[in-house]
């Protein structure tokens, strides 16, 4: 058999082929499982699948010792298993074929390996937008400061890094300008390929100039612009994962559809992925997914804003919010949030776009929407109050 798999050292001549007819017989023979009835016929299905291929490169492999001793072995292997050198192969039962750089052919290999039905593979959505709101792949919601780069993502197939900048003076606030992304090598599926996006800068391509990875037919990774320099999203096929990317006014947000799998496959060291375990407690803004809400850009004058100011009460943030998203979820309040700290109406649009992407990427519609745990109405009380407090204190600053 070591022969036979000969895949590592094996110095082959360009025009010979064998190496192919190897890893295919491999691939094919992986996920096969010993204990099951149906073993045998399955290994000779492939077996002469192999054959066929040899016999294909005969003439190329005349000269090649690696071609022959996998002749010799294909033979030797076939006598022990007892298969007939005529019936069916493999690529007559393709449910038993599956490739290599599709994530989803995996999940339905697996299918075979354990004789019986797998669950389907279980999908974790993770997003970030607006001063930043964060959406962890727990569907934890939190509202936090972390300013600088910070990791989202970091595990052994991915790694995300944002950076926040503080969004007006005087507030703790902050929003995201710049978002890198690390699509680590995998197999033969792809190169290692780093995406970057800057503020005003939202690149089709990677920074190598490319805009896929892996065989140029296949694309098994794979940017495409939905909206020239406000839009894009990734395909990475080979581990079943999407990534959305949008401009809205000066920032940026993220939106991430992975395999929990995948997500999971990181050490220890690697723990610091808000998309996993969330904002460390000193740089969380809201209490448990409550957010107090700035009283109309209080002090802030107007020379000092960072956009041309408007200034917003509770209600008619919330008005300008309503016309965008409908249900009063955490989405919703963000959004009330987010407009009377900035007076910046580009954040509505981010809340909204927001939600669009959970209701396109998140696997379980009972979770699109979250909502605070004492209710929305206990919700706008504690934001009312906020308000009358704010106002107390700005007459008194005023007057005083």
């Amino acid at each position: 058999v070591p022969s036979v798999l000969c895949l590592g050292d094996c110095q082959l001549q360009t025009s010979c082929r064998i190496q192919k007819c190897t890893t295919d017989f491999v691939s094919l023979t992986s996920y096969l499982n010993s204990t099951l009835d149906d073993f045998d016929l399955e290994f000779c299905k492939a077996l002469r699948g192999y054959s066929a291929c040899t016999y294909r490169n005969s003439k190329v492999c005349r000269g090649n010792l690696d071609y022959h001793s996998v002749v010799l072995g294909i033979s030797d292997l076939m006598r022990q298993r007892n298969c007939s050198k005529d019936g069916p192969t493999s690529s007559t039962n393709p449910e038993f074929t599956h490739d290599p750089c599709d994530y989803s052919g995996h999940t339905e290999a697996r299918k075979h390996q354990g004789g019986e039905k797998s669950p389907p593979a279980t999908y974790l959505f993770c997003g970030l937008f607006g001063d930043p709101h964060l959406r962890t792949f727990k569907d934890h919601f939190q509202t936090c400061k972390v300013e600088g780069a910070w990791p989202l993502i970091d595990n052994n197939y991915l790694s995300v890094q944002v950076t926040n900048v503080p969004v007006v003076p005087g507030s703790s606030a902050t929003a995201t300008n710049k978002i890198t992304i690390i699509f680590k090598s995998y197999q033969d599926c792809t190169d290692q390929k780093v995406y970057q996006a800057v503020t005003d800068d939202l690149p089709a391509a990677f920074v190598d100039g490319t805009t896929s990875g892996g065989d140029g037919n296949t694309k098994s990774l794979q940017i495409v612009e939905k909206v020239s320099g406000k839009y894009i999203e990734m395909h990475a096929r080979y581990i079943g994962t999407t990534v959305y990317i949008r401009q809205l006014g000066h920032y940026l947000t993220l939106a991430i559809r992975m395999p929990q799998e995948l997500v999971m496959a990181y050490e220890d060291s690697q723990d610091l992925q808000l998309c996993v375990n969330g904002c460390p407690s000193s740089e969380r803004i809201d209490d448990s997914g409550h957010l107090p809400l700035p009283v109309m850009g209080q002090l802030i004058p107007q020379s000092d804003a960072a956009h041309p100011w408007s200034v917003y009460t509770l209600e008619t943030a919330t008005t300008k919010c309503h016309e965008k998203i409908l249900v009063k979820d955490i989405y919703f309040y963000s959004c009330v949030f987010d407009l009377l700290t900035t007076g910046d109406t580009n954040f509505t649009a981010a809340a909204h776009s927001a939600l669009q992407d959970v209701e396109a990427l998140h696997p379980r519609k009972e979770h699109w929407h979250i909502f605070p745990s004492s209710g929305g109405d206990g919700v706008e009380r504690a934001s009312k109050f906020s308000v009358c407090l704010g106002l107390v204190c700005f007459i008194l600053v005023v007057f005083l």
